[in-house]
């Protein structure tokens, strides 16, 4: 579903990743889809997309998917695997739930370009620091 105005409000202060671009596209249970335009300034000199962009708007993904209901939940540990160079203008992270626990939760984010092609892939634990 379409994120609602005061979720996309609250994420605005996730200011890295949202003046480097990110957005949020769609919200559910544990479930994030973000989206990020690419520009001349998200390249590196090779003219490729910066593999730090894919894990910024992977990490946004995250915290979207995991504290949009509830804040407190902090990624914990996080790895990711460059899959191939991202086509076209725009990156699309897909963030989902595998495991939610009590207190940690594990999530994998799909990072694609808007070709469909999978560019990375993110395995993130969560922890929630909130009591």
């Amino acid at each position: 579903m379409k994120p609602s105005k005061e979720t996309v409000e609250l994420f605005q202060n996730d200011r890295f990743a949202t003046e480097n671009g990110a957005v949020i596209e769609e919200v559910d249970d544990h479930y994030a889809k973000c989206s990020l335009k690419i520009e001349n300034r998200h390249r590196n000199a090779m003219g490729a997309v910066m593999g730090g962009v894919y894990f910024t708007l992977a990490d946004f993904a995250l915290a979207v998917a995991s504290n949009w209901q509830k804040m407190g939940y902090v990624s914990l540990n996080s790895e990711i695997t460059y899959l191939t160079a991202a086509k076209g203008g725009k990156l699309i992270a897909e963030a989902s739930c595998v495991k939610n626990g009590r207190t940690t939760g594990y999530y994998r984010i799909d990072v694609r370009d808007e070709l469909g092609n999978l560019a990375a892939a993110v395995t993130a634990t969560t922890f929630c620091v909130a009591k």
